[in-house]
């Protein structure tokens, strides 16, 4: 059975209160209504009090209310025959136990309220998720959620789904609690639904078909019930109707949910004599007008719990430690949160020996893209992290993707992820897990795409707050939870959790999506305007030269492949590691509630560091990615680990800062890799095994037919200087918010040049690329046709993200375009630092490869070359 908490406690209190005085208050108001409709008293114009609005007056009177929701009115509720429905709110963050609270509480509204030990519960969940996880608690008898219930109704608790057969005597006889997801009823056409068709197993409701009185009495008593057809008197035989004549209570999960016009009158449409919302994040809609005004609706909350209450009684893992890793290579930082899990596993296996409780620590993983399609183009993709685990020693069954198109997690063996026998150690999600999804075990959040997608992570950063059993450890490590975030601004992550954990109830929300118009954001083809439709464009590629001909070059199997680590001597990489290093935790920001109940975020306090010991075999899965050949990798471990002895590391020195040295070796790693990378390349150009030139056998890149845009139709197009819209783009039109700032100003300079033929705004990743020595492509934002002497052309290609000279990524495209260059210039064939391109038609067209950091200097000389 669950512990009773001292938060818990109060939750009940309030709630009792409340109950005994809408009790009494709707026996006031009941008495009201009798004499009011008595015809003796007709000419006294009596008013019925709305007892709802009473009882939430005394309850603020006597101080009883949340004080953060003083300045804010009571928000009356009336059910779909217009008679006044209590409404109360429960804000509890995530991992306060909210179903156990609901399953308390409908007791207590029975009892105290309604007066009686037996009723009919209808408990509404917004997805799937949450439905599969309530309904398997519930239908558990050992499950303390089942026990609540059981011992409330005398053992005479029974669960049901919508499908099953209902009649009026168990809906009388027990306590019947129905799970229903919102979406099975909110729908505009209910004549859909099978809750709202005519059923053969809902007995005891409706009257016989051919007893028209009856059904015209009930019609009075309940006049929203549905009739089977538009003229009929009868009523259907629908679970629907019995709902409306049954008036549940309503038990409304995640009720931030329901909060669209359509789900409050479907819900209060089913006549509730109570509805109870639980949510971490009450909202309040605003009116508006129009000429459909929404009337304007507060939440009302009863009982709001705050995070400090959760801290102090042990439920949730705090402190939560952040450790934001700088740098582009997303595997160091996925090699961190490895090394994190790995100390946690230690931790738990200790804590196994001496408590006899099982925890096996997880970690989720965000990444950047999940779709099927998506995979490439410099995005951490879910499976590109799948086959990098794989690589440095995971099993197929030990990691899960939980993706919109994948749910490992619903595989048989998966279902339960606290089982002794489940295997999962890893989730991979975008943000599927954002609501409904339920496993104390998980412990770190690796954020891959913190900097592109901040919103995600303060909504992942809720599913690892959970303590196992709801309990401390007494094990440091256990008894917190750990955010290591790649290639993000620390203030801005910082921020980005605590304002999730202050304003979200500890970040229990999912992101809120309004649909537009349907016109933006989806891609549609641009076509070529009329004067190129015909016109045959084609570039050279960097193509690999072999006796079979030529191929576009592969960046793994042509260049990193021919990588030979044999001999590599790690000990500059050592000899960078400073005597006085630390440990990884002296670099975490640890995000704790203060007294005052809100975030304070300092530093990991000395004694909070634990012992371990350097493994070498997992070092050198870590770097199975960069050395693939596994007795390399180990040779290179062991001479790095050997260099740092003979500086002084002995082994509790490598043990402490095990991570930072396999954070260290593997950047030192990828440096050399490009090195390496670079020469080979290189020493294949010079050789003409690597040719970037056009083909007359082929292999060109060709201009296609049509473009894309994911703008509406009428949105806005750019403009020149000389207020007329773009003349010279290849494909029209060409809008303003498919470029930025910057490109917008160079798309209208050449617009206006006399001497450009047309210009092409190449999609990124999507469209003509070059491949160098690095794994990432260069792709150019412009490409244009100049009017050469003639019917000649030259082409030429602008990249435009160049502007900090400074800039690592952008001084490795100069390096590679530069060298291009100069390779063409050791060819007799083609003019210095120019390449020939040949047209199908025959003519021929030059190209020049520039900078985008250099185009207000070098591209008007460039254009007014002829």
């Amino acid at each position: 059975m669950f512990r009773q908490l001292d938060y818990q406690d109060r939750v009940f209190a309030t709630l009792d209160s409340y109950l005994d005085i809408l009790a009494d208050k709707k026996r006031q108001a009941d008495g009201a209504a009798a004499l009011a409709a008595k015809p003796e008293h007709a000419h006294l114009n009596l008013h019925v009090p709305d007892f709802t609005a009473a009882a939430w007056e005394e309850m603020k009177t006597a101080g009883k209310l949340p004080p953060s929701r003083a300045a804010i009115p009571f928000s009356p509720r009336r059910d779909g025959c217009d008679r006044p429905t209590p409404n109360v709110v429960l804000k509890v963050p995530t991992g306060g136990g909210k179903t156990y609270l609901a399953v308390r509480a409908v007791p207590k509204i029975l009892g105290r309220y309604l007066g009686r030990r037996t009723g009919f519960a209808l408990w509404i969940v917004p997805n799937d998720a949450i439905y599969t996880q309530t309904l398997k608690n519930l239908n558990n008898r050992r499950h303390p959620y089942r026990i609540a219930l059981d011992r409330a109704a005398g053992g005479r608790a029974l669960i049901m789904e919508k499908t099953d057969r209902l009649d009026a005597h168990a809906a009388e006889e027990t306590l019947c609690v129905m799970l229903l997801m919102l979406q099975s009823a909110n729908r505009e056409t209910q004549e859909t639904l099978r809750m709202f068709r005519d059923r053969g197993d809902v007995h005891g409701f409706i009257p016989p078909e051919g007893a028209l009185e009856a059904h015209r009495a009930l019609r009075e008593q309940t006049p929203n019930l549905d009739a089977r057809d538009g003229t009929s008197p009868t009523c259907k035989d629908s679970l629907g109707n019995a709902l409306r004549i049954i008036r549940p209570i309503v038990v409304l999960d995640e009720g931030h949910r329901a909060m669209s016009e359509l789900a409050f009158h479907t819900l209060y449409g089913f006549n509730p004599c109570f509805v109870l919302e639980l949510t971490a994040t009450p909202k309040d809609i605003q009116p508006r007008g129009g000429k459909s005004p929404r009337q304007g609706r507060a939440a009302n909350v009863l009982v709001e719990v705050a995070g400090k209450e959760l801290d102090r009684e042990g439920m949730i893992k705090m402190p939560l430690n952040l450790d934001p890793r700088p740098g582009k290579d997303w595997k160091n930082t996925l090699a961190a949160a490895l090394e994190r899990l790995r100390g946690l596993d230690g931790d738990a296996r200790r804590y196994r020996a001496n408590s006899g409780r099982a925890i096996r620590p997880m970690m989720l993983i965000q990444a950047e893209r999940t779709g099927a399609d998506q995979r490439g183009g410099g995005h951490i993709h879910a499976d590109d992290v799948r086959d990098w685990l794989l690589t440095v020693g995971f099993t197929a069954a030990e990691i899960a993707i939980k993706t919109a198109e994948q749910n490992d997690l619903d595989k048989p063996e998966n279902q339960d992820l606290l089982s002794p026998f489940n295997r999962v150690r890893v989730i991979i999600t975008k943000q599927a897990l954002q609501e409904g999804w339920d496993c104390p075990f998980a412990y770190v959040l690796c954020a891959l795409a913190a900097a592109t997608n901040l919103g995600a992570l303060t909504q992942l950063v809720g599913r690892i707050l959970r303590q196992p059993f709801a309990a401390k450890t007494g094990v440091a490590g256990l008894d917190e939870c750990y955010v290591v975030a790649h290639h993000a601004d620390t203030a801005k992550v910082i921020e980005a959790i605590k304002n999730g954990l202050e304003r979200d109830g500890l970040g229990d929300l999912s992101l809120q999506i309004e649909q537009g118009d349907g016109g933006a954001g989806v891609a549609r083809p641009v076509q070529r305007r009329a004067e190129f439709a015909k016109t045959e464009i084609y570039l050279p590629q960097v193509m690999l030269a072999g006796k079979d001909g030529a191929r576009a070059l592969d960046y793994e199997t042509d260049v990193v492949a021919e990588i030979d680590w044999r001999g590599f001597d790690p000990a500059a990489i050592a000899d960078r590691i400073p005597q006085n290093a630390r440990s990884a935790e002296y670099q975490l920001h640890r995000i704790e509630f203060g007294d005052d109940g809100g975030p304070v975020v300092g530093r990991p306090r000395k004694g909070d560091r634990q012992t371990s010991v350097f493994d070498p075999v997992y070092a050198a899965r870590m770097i199975s990615d960069l050395a693939p050949n596994p007795f390399v990798a180990w040779s290179i471990v062991g001479r790095f680990s050997r260099r740092l002895r003979e500086r002084g590391f002995d082994d509790a020195k490598l043990g402490e800062v095990g991570g930072l040295m396999v954070e260290s070796l593997r950047n030192g790693l990828n440096a050399a890799r490009d090195e390496m990378a670079e020469a080979l390349f290189k020493r294949d150009v010079a050789a003409g095994r690597i040719q970037f030139r056009l083909r007359v056998d082929g292999g060109n890149w060709r201009m296609p037919r049509a473009s894309e845009t994911t703008q509406a139709v009428g949105a806005r197009q750019l403009i020149r200087y000389d207020g007329l819209a773009i003349q010279k783009s290849l494909f029209a039109p060409v809008y303003e918010e498919d470029m930025n700032e910057a490109e917008r100003d160079v798309a209208v300079y050449l617009d206006g040049e006399a001497a450009l033929s047309w210009w092409h705004r190449n999609v990124a990743r999507a469209q003509y690329g070059l491949q160098g020595w690095r794994k990432a492509r260069i792709y150019p934002d412009f490409i244009f046709a100049v009017r050469g002497d003639g019917e000649s052309r030259r082409i030429t290609i602008l990249e435009t993200k160049g502007d900090q000279l400074d800039n690592l990524d952008t001084a490795y495209k100069r390096e590679l375009l530069s060298f291009l260059s100069d390779a063409f210039r050791r060819d007799d064939y083609i003019p210095a630092g120019q390449l020939e391109l040949v047209r199908r038609d025959g003519d021929a067209t030059q190209a020049a490869l520039i900078l985008m950091s250099e185009w207000k200097a070098k591209l008007p000389g460039c254009l007014a070359q002829t």
